[in-house]
């Protein structure tokens, strides 16, 4: 009887202890939701790839191959855009359908894991930090999960119907289209340019609606919003009136989007003027409709107005740096960001001008947020260079500037591509698959991970200052 009841004790304690554990690990795991992020894109990943693969959603009936379908997945999910198939003749409508609620599942996720990261994140920082946080991310709280989520869903389902309302009625009034196939045509296309997604329903992308404002300019301002990111997107229509009390990341967001625009805009309409391939064809009101377009839709949203293979090899480069940037923190547009690029611009020239502090509007700037922002950069231009050195390794007779375009792309999840995707091998598309995923969850997951481990030692070592360059 005595050895029943130590048993009976021991294995209490043993449940206890078990239980402890996993209750510590499941705490771990809420502390640290960084761990969690990758598991929340890849699992609709694999979802949509299994859907894919069905009969039913080619055109054909036929069962797509597997790397087919998971890269259309994955892109879908990443709301990269990017396609290897004639998407509108390849996937039946139910397999369109299939894409376009991944991109809208992929685009929330995004919204959603940001703003839980960010929450949960500026709760673990300490009191100090935690207000710093919150000052940056407007008047929400760890408290306020739900009713930030909520507001981060009326404002995505909002644009998207002032988007599928203007480009719905502009195809069934001038165009003609069958009102069905006009409202179906509207909401693709307004999910995909808010999330900032690039598929399209129509084989040479958004090339017939150049010239016309009124389907372009509604996809292109909605891309626009989209890849602000709700933090500095709530506060500047918060404080709308009062711009000067914005905080330090609005700033860098709003006037830095508002800067890579122009300049975006004025390189790409001086390099494409006289080519007769693009816009050399257009007139003045149309040269400029086009290129701002496609400057607005590049950066983050990946529809192509031009022919992008037929672009002057000048107007690659601005591209290209254009899609590395990307977007706004916390948004559906991807790319190291817009307030880490200017953060180290900030950096550099106050180092050239020898001032001890680096300042905005006023404001030091932290210096761990300059050495995350210079981390982040570093790393991604790794990823790029590592991406399109095997994608040149795997592939024969590819331009090294069409190999970085393209991998540059599938990182910033933008979704441009001059047609070499579709050309390349299956081991090709792997690489721009996992480029597309990495590029979606990299950033954010590094950017938290880095936050979290943020840790104040006891000493200091004697300081040094070693020769640079």
């Amino acid at each position: 009887m005595a050895g029943r009841q130590m048993n009976l004790r021991n294995a209490r304690s043993h449940s206890r202890a078990t239980g402890g554990q996993e209750d510590c690990l499941v705490r771990r795991s809420f502390r640290n939701p960084v761990r969690l992020v990758p598991f929340a894109f890849l699992v609709p990943i694999l979802l949509g790839t299994g859907l894919l693969m069905m009969r039913w959603a080619t055109a054909e009936h036929v069962r797509p191959p597997l790397v087919t379908a998971l890269f259309t997945s994955t892109s879908a999910v990443s709301v990269t855009g990017m396609a290897i198939t004639d998407t509108p003749n390849y996937w039946s409508g139910w397999g369109l359908l299939v894409i376009t609620l991944l991109t809208q599942l992929g685009g929330l996720g995004i919204l959603t894991v940001a703003a839980l990261v960010i929450l949960v994140v500026s709760s673990q920082l300490g009191l100090r930090n935690r207000l710093l946080v919150q000052a940056e991310t407007g008047e929400f709280g760890i408290g306020d999960v739900g009713r930030l989520l909520r507001r981060i869903a009326l404002t995505v389902f909002a644009c998207e119907a002032v988007m599928t309302v203007l480009v719905a009625g502009r195809l069934w009034l001038t165009y003609d289209y069958p009102f069905g196939q006009a409202l179906w045509s509207g909401v693709f296309h307004a999910v995909q340019a808010f999330n900032n997604g690039g598929f399209a329903l129509y084989t040479e992308g958004l090339l017939a609606f150049s010239r016309d404002p009124w389907v372009s300019l509604p996809l292109a301002i909605g891309a626009i919003i989209g890849g602000l990111g709700f933090p500095a997107l709530f506060e500047a229509v918060r404080e709308w009136r009062q711009p000067t009390r914005w905080a330090v990341a609005t700033k860098l967001t709003i006037w830095g989007s508002a800067v890579l625009l122009l300049v975006g805009f004025a390189g790409l309409l001086a390099a494409e003027w006289t080519n007769a391939s693009t816009i050399g064809q257009y007139d003045v009101p149309g040269k400029i409709l086009a290129s701002f377009t496609q400057i607005a839709l590049s950066r983050t949203g990946g529809y192509s107005v031009l022919n992008i293979a037929d672009l002057q090899e000048e107007s690659y480069p601005l591209l290209i740096v254009l899609m590395f940037i990307g977007g706004g923190s916390a948004s559906t547009a991807g790319g190291i960001k817009v307030s880490t690029f200017f953060l180290l611009a900030f950096t550099i020239w106050a180092e050239l001008r020898g001032e001890p502090d680096v300042t905005i509007g006023h404001r030091r700037v932290a210096t761990a947020s300059q050495r995350q922002a210079l981390t982040v950069a570093l790393l991604s231009v790794a990823l790029v260079t590592v991406g399109t050195m095997l994608l040149l390794l795997l592939t024969e007779g590819v331009r090294f500037v069409a190999a970085l375009f393209e991998i540059t792309s599938a990182f910033s999840t933008t979704g441009l591509t001059i047609g070499l995707a579709a050309e390349l091998p299956a081991g090709g598309q792997l690489v721009l698959t996992v480029l597309m995923f990495i590029g979606r969850v990299g950033t954010l997951t590094l950017g938290s991970a880095i936050a979290l481990n943020t840790r104040r030692r006891l000493y200091r070592y004697p300081q040094e200052q070693p020769i640079v360059g």
